[in-house]
C-alpha cells in the first residue's frame, strides 16, 4: 500500500546494528522493511523481544517489535549473494510502500586473520555479500532513489581509508575498503550528474559496539564489556546524517562519534557506554589521510566503456 511516509530500506536489519537502526528509523517515522536471511516465526517468540545479539532475533522479531511500538515495517527475506532476490526485494519494497527513499547496506561477512590462514572459500564469501551485495543493492535501488520526491539516500557501513585497517585482516580489509571505494565513486557521479539532493555516505563505529562480532569476546572475557557502545549512537548517526544536506554528507566516510560531535553538537557520549560509567576505549585513529590530490578535477579525456560498446553494437 502506497505510504505518505518516507521509505527506508534497511539490508542486514535481523539483529545488532542492523536491528537498531531498524528500529530508530520507524521510531522516527520512517516506513521500513526489515531485510535479511534469517527468518523465524515471531508469534511464537517466547520471551519477546529476543535478545538482539542473538540468533533469536531475526527479521520476523525485528518486524514485530516495530509494529508493536506503533511503527511501520514489513519484513522481507534476501540473500544478498543471489542478484535476482535482491532485484526482487527492491521491487517488493516499492510495490509495498510505492516509493524508496533511504537504502541502508548493513550486511556483512566477517573473517579476521592473515592471507594464509583464510580459505579462498572464506574470502569470496566475504566478497559476495561484502562489496557484490553492495554493488548489486545500490544498483537495483538508484532507479528509484532517483526519481522526484525520493529522499534518495544511501547509507554504507564501511570504513575510512588508512592502512592499519589492513593488518591482520587482509581479506576482510579488501571488500571493506572496497565498499568505501564504492561510496567515493558514486558520490562522484551524483556531483556530476548535478543531483544535488542525493546523497552516499559511509560510517563506522569510532568504538566497538555491542553486537553479534562481539558477543565471543565479551563472553571469553566480560571485563572487555567496558569498551563496547551500545549501537544507538550508530542508528543516531545515521539519522543526524539523513538530517543532513546531502552535499554535506555525500562521499563521505564518518565516524559515528566523530560526526555526531562535529555534525550534531553531541558532547556528552557516556550514554551509549555499555557499562554504566566507563569510558571505551577508542578503536580509530584521531586522523585519517585525505584522499584528495591537488588535480582532482583533472582526470583528462573521460573514457566511457558503455558508449564504447554501444558504436561497437555490443551488448554491456
Amino acid at each position: 500500500m502506497p505510504t505518505t511516509k518516507l521509505v527506508a530500506l534497511v539490508i542486514g536489519a535481523s539483529r545488532g546494528i542492523g536491528r537498531q537502526v531498524a528500529i530508530d528509523l520507524a521510531r522516527n517515522g520512517y516506513a521500513v522493511v526489515v531485510a535479511a536471511k534469517t527468518t523465524s516465526d515471531a508469534a511464537k517468540r517466547v520471551p519477546f523481544p529476543p535478545d538482539p545479539n542473538s540468533s533469536q532475533s531475526t527479521i520476523n522479531t525485528v518486524e514485530r517489535e516495530i509494529l508493536e511500538a506503533g511503527g511501520t515495517a514489513s519484513a522481507r527475506q534476501v540473500d544478498v549473494r543471489d542478484v535476482e532476490n535482491i532485484n526482487r526485494l527492491v521491487q517488493e519494497t516499492v510495490r509495498l510502500y510505492g516509493r524508496l527513499d533511504v537504502l541502508i547496506y548493513n550486511s556483512g561477512a566477517i573473517w579476521w586473520s592473515s592471507l594464509a590462514d583464510t580459505p579462498v572459500k572464506r574470502f569470496q564469501l566475504m566478497q559476495r555479500v561484502n562489496p557484490e551485495g553492495l554493488y548489486a543493492s545500490i544498483q537495483a535501488a538508484l532507479p528509484f532513489l532517483k526519481e522526484k520526491g525520493s529522499q534518495g539516500r544511501i547509507v554504507v557501513v564501511s570504513p575510512p581509508i588508512y592502512s592499519r585497517f589492513f593488518r591482520g585482516k587482509t581479506a576482510y580489509a579488501m571488500g571493506k575498503v572496497g565498499m568505501s571505494v564504492l561510496t567515493k565513486g558514486l558520490a562522484m557521479d551524483f556531483v556530476r550528474e548535478d543531483r544535488k539532493t542525493m546523497a552516499i555516505t559511509s560510517i563506522w563505529p569510532a568504538v566497538a559496539i555491542e553486537s553479534a562480532a562481539t558477543e565471543e569476546s565479551t563472553t571469553n572475557d566480560p571485563s572487555t564489556r567496558q569498551d563496547l557502545r551500545k549501537p544507538t549512537i550508530f542508528s543516531d548517526a545515521i539519522l543526524a546524517m539523513l538530517k543532513s544536506p546531502a552535499q554535506s554528507v555525500n562521499g563521505q566516510l564518518f565516524l559515528d562519534e566523530d560526526f555526531l560531535r562535529d555534525a550534531a553538537g553531541v558532547t556528552d557520549f557516556s550514554k551509549y557506554s555499555v557499562v554504566a560509567g566507563s569510558k571505551p576505549r577508542r578503536i580509530m585513529p584521531a586522523k585519517f589521510p585525505v584522499l584528495e590530490v591537488a588535480e582532482q578535477d583533472d582526470e583528462g579525456k573521460r573514457v566511457d566503456s558503455t558508449k564504447i560498446r554501444e558504436k561497437r553494437g555490443a551488448k554491456l
